[in-house]
């Protein structure tokens, strides 16, 4: 076995004199008491864009799911292992969460695959391949339009993927009926890797920018 990455383990020495020193307490309490975080959060594998970076958010608020492109397959209880659906499972009927969030975001390498199944060194028939089909027929109309540049196409994209995985949210009976009952919802944002805009789905399904100036300061000094 080589040696374990030196910088990994400078960020844990920086993280244990500073992070976890300051906020000691609530990891152990976090330890005894057990998790209780009010959002499950689907994003992407990608290392631009991390949940609990994007969103301000501490140790036991946030339980994260990431895979390639942020993507929810449909209720498929086939006996194949399903690691996404398997935690949205235990976050919905264990941790009891609030809110279900799906967030995409800009420039996704798993999006521009599923828009160029030829782009190398992958192919159709490797993994990410086979995961991007979840959205390969989406991906054939939006390439197919002329009248968009292929920025705009990625974008497009990456946005129609997440509304496809909210509509697969809804294939899940434990998600379906808790929503149902008022005690969950389902939401769908995008993050501007470039610039840092996060846009949120609205009812209708479009993407806009939240306004911010209208959320109370407590919640701005939520992680202070």
């Amino acid at each position: 076995m080589t040696d374990f990455p030196a910088k990994l383990l400078a960020g844990y020495r920086n993280f244990m004199s500073g992070r976890y020193s300051d906020e000691r307490e609530r990891y152990r309490v976090l330890a005894e008491t057990g998790q209780n975080p009010h959002t499950l959060l689907i994003a992407c594998c990608d290392s631009r864009a991390a949940p609990e970076t994007i969103f301000d958010c501490g140790p036991g608020e946030l339980f994260v799911v990431r895979n390639v492109a942020n993507m929810v397959p449909p209720f498929e209880p086939d006996g194949q292992f399903h690691a996404t659906s398997a935690a949205l499972e235990y976050a919905v009927e264990v941790l009891e969460i609030d809110n279900i969030v799906v967030m995409g975001h800009g420039r996704c390498g798993g999006i521009r695959a599923a828009l160029d199944p030829s782009m190398s060194p992958l192919s159709p028939g490797d993994f990410i391949g086979r995961w991007m089909a979840l959205v390969k027929p989406a991906a054939e109309q939006i390439q197919s339009n002329e009248f968009m540049t292929q920025a705009e196409r990625q974008t497009a994209l990456e946005r129609v993927s997440i509304r496809n995985s909210i509509a697969n949210l809804e294939t899940f009976p434990f998600v379906k009926k808790r929503g149902e009952k008022g005690e969950l919802s389902v939401h769908g944002a995008w993050f501007d890797i470039s610039s840092g805009e996060l846009w949120i789905m609205d009812s209708k399904g479009d993407f806009v920018r939240p306004d911010l100036t209208e959320l109370p300061v407590q919640a701005e000094q939520a992680s202070a």
